[in-house]
């Protein structure tokens, strides 16, 4: 494609202006270029695709150069949109640099150059191989002398054309660089054909050598010799930042030496770094400086050792990368142009200049200084793409960038003299002209036919712009900016208007408010009549938003703007400023609100000496929110109190100047918490922060315990009992009690001493005491720091004695199977020393040991004794108890348990509803020979299952029930006999009927449980009897 010639170029310039930024024309911008790359050679893909794309409007198209020269498409070479086709690759004639070359009207770019490389690998020479001939216990070194090739290749060796490789180990290597195979010391084992085989990492291609055979001479054995390194790593190596690198070393030797390594400033190895399994190959992965040093590999035997040592050295390489690059500029004609570009990179880079992907021809006003470009008085034909190159010995970076210059006269399209002007009399005004025009146009102003020229009122700035300052109604009128430049001539006008200035006439004030108060701002301006003024508040530098603010309000019309604030809180102390707008003019006034509220929570709180009884505080005041501090108020708490409690202090009221204090009255070893609250005169304020707790320290008891009392217990026993101290008053460690008695009318006191300060209760055993005996007892209390005080003095009676004589007259009466009942006559007073308290009851059966007897206790001189066997003789004895113990039993009494009840429960079970009167009858039970004979029968009812239970007897076998009518009734029936109740019927429902007559049918025999109902519509006028024929069809089964 042709170049554009400067006027077509002027053109095409000045329409790009009017293009949308969608459709803007420039010069081609790469979007994917070409990158180093290795291509496998393989007879199955002979197509190799190298990338390049680039954006452009109009479209770019390509060329390509290899190796600095032009590629011309042919039949190995092919363009697919931008990329780079190449047809039957050949390593030897299609290697090499590439660069893709993209061009359209504005101007070409190249891309960064590309060294392509081809992996391939080539056959061994098919001639065959000279016959090593070696002795027992001598090594043996075998060439591979690999075929041509590129790219990756790993080496492997065949032993006598076995499947598989040959593994190394102590005796035999692999050197992976030269692909030789080191057999340290010959064995017979290892006579045999040798194959090298090596593989093509990229291609997947293997090629195998010609047979070397290896033969063992017998004229003699090779003795032991110390060993001789023959694969040694370099003596230096420059290692870079993150890669990996591999350390080759073998040794051949007599014995077959061992191989270690080591580092010889002493450091240990890192412990990332690989050994294999002959310890010949040392890999360190992802270096770092720390791995950098001088490297030892030892082989050693029994004849000697042998060693060789190697340095790396870390190199750190900053890739190339740009810090500054270019950005793409348009110009107008006979401006000056500064480019800059910096990269970074070690080593250090150099910079090169590109124009249209040639390099920068220089001359008088275009200057190149490293990275920095310079072109002073920029015309047309420097129009076009610039590049930067910046390289170092590791490659080249490019930044592209495009240039245009445009030429263009005067135009007002998109930037117009502003119609119409509002302003205040009095104020300033500023008229902008700023029209588009390449090079820069003069600017003049005129207000009607007449040329305005400076005054003291009036400014034309040096971009064109006019200034009118302290503007009066005479300054009203058409203003015209015109704009020339060598292009043309261009004009746009404007209409000033002057108004009446806005002025606040009714500001607002600085208030004090008390939160939770209501206050009025006023604001009121004077106006000109034909401007409608805006209100906005603004609180410390915020705009109030009336719609998300509870508190603020605003109130007024017209001239004036109000602002109410509601139920004042602190947060609303501060700046309020009212400002109103115009469309001409704004004017704001401010005023301060101080709210008072309770103060805020004193800080720094700090506990000083601690004594046993008292604490010092010490504090720092918190905000007094605009009302000074009263008093302060201490408060404390416990593990023991019920939260925050005042506490006494020393002074007795803190001032609000004092920020010290002594709390008085406190218990010793409790531990406290403490906080303080200061208070103002609009309230109480919110307390600080706890202290840290702090222990009071221990003192003596001052405590006694009280309640004491005592009595009780056995023959012999002094029982002495006292409610304990709690443990906020015990005072320190090791609290117990001091438990002290006498008998009364004696003048010496028995002590003994409680260690347990939960201890409630003592008693002393002496069995020569008597009953009843009054003593004289106190209870004292002690810790640590020594013994406190006792309580009052007491008397207490000592145990009294048991009863002597046991209950009389004990006799019985069998109330059923299962039950009996006991009555006695109670003991006489005389009989005891004491109040009786209850009596046990014990019953075993005949042949058992009274021993085993059951026992029940009561208060009266009857009891009831359930749970029975049926048929069984019991004895039952009965004794006396008070509060030292059980007296003796009364004889034993015989008594025999009825028979039990009958089992079979009654059967075939008919009833018969009619309105609220259920008709039962049912077959007699009949006892077996070892139950009780039935003496009558129970009938229980309810209504529902959980409805109040019912109970009728009766000797008959059949009943009437008055029950309500509507409602479900659930029946039971039970024969009664000596023995008590009998087997149960089981639960038969009658279902409610409100204005039916029904009956049913219930057997309980085990084989079935059924029930029939028949149902008589009550409005029938046929008798009962003869409905009766037609009950059949209306039965159904009973739930």
């Amino acid at each position: 494609m042709k170049m554009l010639l400067p006027w077509e170029l002027l053109i095409l310039l000045s329409l790009t202006d009017c293009l949308a930024e969608r459709n803007t024309r420039h010069g081609p911008v790469f979007t994917q270029e070409p990158s180093d790359s290795i291509f496998p050679l393989r007879s199955e893909d002979n197509k190799v695709f190298i990338n390049c794309k680039a954006k452009g409007n109009p479209d770019p198209h390509y060329k390509w150069k290899v190796d600095g020269r032009d590629i011309h498409m042919d039949l190995n070479y092919n363009l697919v949109e931008g990329n780079l086709l190449i047809n039957t690759p050949h390593a030897t004639h299609h290697g090499g640099v590439y660069q893709c070359i993209a061009t359209n009207a504005f101007g070409t770019i190249v891309s960064r150059e590309a060294k392509v490389q081809f992996a391939y690998l080539q056959n061994f020479s098919r001639k065959p191989r000279n016959t090593v001939s070696v002795r027992e216990g001598q090594a043996v070194v075998l060439l591979c002398g690999p075929p041509p090739h590129n790219g990756e290749i790993k080496y492997s060796w065949v032993f006598n054309g076995r499947p598989s490789f040959l593994l190394q180990d102590t005796r035999r290597f692999i050197s992976q660089r030269t692909g030789n195979l080191y057999i340290a010391k010959v064995e017979a084992s290892d006579v045999g054909n040798y194959t090298c085989v090596v593989r093509n990492m990229m291609t997947n291609a293997t090629v195998y050598s010609s047979p070397t055979p290896v033969v063992l001479r017998r004229d003699a054995v090779m003795g032991e010799y110390e060993p001789k390194i023959e694969v040694q790593f370099p003596e230096t190596l420059h290692v870079t930042k993150g890669s990996s690198v591999k350390l080759e070393c073998f040794a051949l030797g007599n014995p077959v030496p061992s191989i270690t390594w080591r580092r010889t400033d002493g450091n240990p190895l890192p412990g990332k770094i690989k050994i294999n399994h002959s310890n010949g190959v040392l890999e360190i992965p992802y270096f770092r400086l720390e791995d950098a040093g001088v490297y030892e590999c030892v082989a050693e035997n029994s004849r000697g050792k042998n060693i060789a040592k190697g340095q790396l050295i870390f190199q750190s390489v900053e890739h190339l990368h740009w810090v500054q690059t270019l950005k793409d500029a348009q110009m107008a004609i006979e401006a000056n142009l500064q480019w800059e570009c910096r990269a970074s990179g070690k080593p250090k880079p150099v910079y090169r200049w590109l124009k249209n992907g040639e390099p920068l021809v220089l001359e008088d006003r275009i200057l190149v200084e490293g990275g920095r470009l310079a072109v002073s008085r920029i015309n047309l034909l420097d129009s076009g793409m610039y590049q930067c190159l910046a390289e170092n010995e590791h490659g080249a970076i490019y930044a592209s960038a495009e240039l245009k210059v445009v030429a263009s006269s005067p135009d007002f399209s998109n930037s117009p003299v502003k119609k119409s002007m509002l302003i205040q009399r009095g104020g300033e005004v500023i008229m902008e002209c700023r029209p588009h025009a390449s090079p820069r146009a003069s600017i003049s102003w005129r207000r009607g036919g007449e040329f305005l020229k400076d005054s003291k009122r009036r400014t034309i700035m040096e971009d064109g712009t006019l200034r009118i300052s302290n503007i009066s109604e005479s300054d009203g009128g058409r203003y015209t900016c015109v704009a020339r430049n060598p292009f043309g001539t261009s004009s746009s006008t404007g209409t000033l208007v002057v108004k009446e200035p806005t002025k606040i006439i009714v500001p607002p004030l600085s208030v004090d408010a008390t939160v939770g108060e209501s206050i009025v701002l006023p604001c009121e301006v004077s106006r000109d009549s034909s401007l409608d003024p805006t209100f906005r508040w603004f609180f410390n530098g915020k705009l109030i938003d009336f719609n998300r603010q509870d508190h603020f309000e605003m109130i007024g019309v017209g001239s004036a703007g109000d602002l109410m604030v509601r139920n004042i809180q602190l947060k609303h102390s501060g700046k309020y400023v009212c400002m109103v707008h115009t469309v001409v003019d704004s004017v704001s006034a401010a005023a301060d609100l101080i709210v008072r509220g309770a103060p805020g929570a004193p800080e720094g709180l700090i506990v000083g000496e601690i004594t046993d009884s008292t604490v010092q505080l010490s504090w720092e005041s918190g905000p007094d929110n605009h009302s000074p501090v009263i008093t302060y108020s201490i408060q404390a708490r416990t593990p023991f109190s019920i939260g925050w409690q005042a506490v006494r202090t020393v002074p007795d009221s803190v001032p609000g100047q004092m920020f010290h204090a002594t709390v008085i009255d406190l218990n010793p070893w409790v531990d406290y918490e403490f906080r303080v609250v200061a208070i103002n005169n609009v309230g109480v304020g919110e307390p600080s922060m706890q202290s840290k707790q702090i222990r009071t320290k221990g003192a003596v008891p001052e405590v006694a315990p009280g309640n004491v009392s005592g009595g009780g217990g056995r023959r012999g026993e002094l029982v002495i009992q006292w409610e304990p101290i709690p443990e906020e008053l015990q005072s320190g460690e090791e609290f117990g009690y001091v438990v002290a008695f006498r008998p009364l009318g004696t003048s010496t006191w028995k002590q003994t001493v409680l260690a347990s300060p939960d201890a409630s209760r003592y008693t002393f055993r002496n069995d020569s005491i008597p009953p009843l005996s009054q003593f004289e007892v106190k209870v004292g209390v002690y810790n640590n720091k020594g013994e406190g005080p006792s309580s009052h003095v007491v008397v207490v009676y000592s145990a009294e004695e048991e009863p002597s004589e046991p209950p009389s007259r004990v006799w019985t009466r069998t109330l059923s199977a299962s039950e009996i009942e006991v009555y006695w006559e109670p003991i006489t007073q005389t009989a005891s020393s004491w109040k009786i308290i209850g009596y046990e009851v014990l019953c075993w059966e005949e042949g058992m040991q009274e021993s085993d007897a059951e026992m029940v206790r009561v208060t009266d001189t009857a009891a009831l004794l359930s749970g029975l066997k049926s048929s069984t003789v019991y004895l039952i004895s009965v004794r006396a108890q008070n509060s030292a113990g059980a007296g003796p039993s009364s004889p034993a009494v015989n008594v025999t348990t009825k028979k039990p009840p009958p089992s079979q429960p009654p059967g075939n079970i008919e009833w018969n509803l009619t309105n609220s009167k259920i008709f039962l009858n049912w077959e007699h039970v009949k006892a077996m020979g070892n139950e009780s004979e039935v003496t009558g029968y129970k009938v229980l009812y309810r209504q529902n299952w959980l409805g109040k239970t019912s109970v009728v007897e009766t000797n008959r076998t059949s009943m009437e029930l008055q029950v309500p009518s509507g409602e479900d009734y659930l029946i039971e029936i039970k024969a009664l006999s000596g023995g008590g109740d009998g087997s149960s019927s089981g639960p038969i429902r009658i279902p409610k009927m409100s204005g039916l007559n029904s009956k049913g049918h219930f057997s309980s025999a085990p084989s079935k449980i059924c029930a029939v109902m028949f149902f008589i519509l009550s409005r029938c006028v046929y008798p009962f009897e003869s409905a009766r024929e037609n009950d059949s069809h209306h039965s159904q089964e009973s739930v």
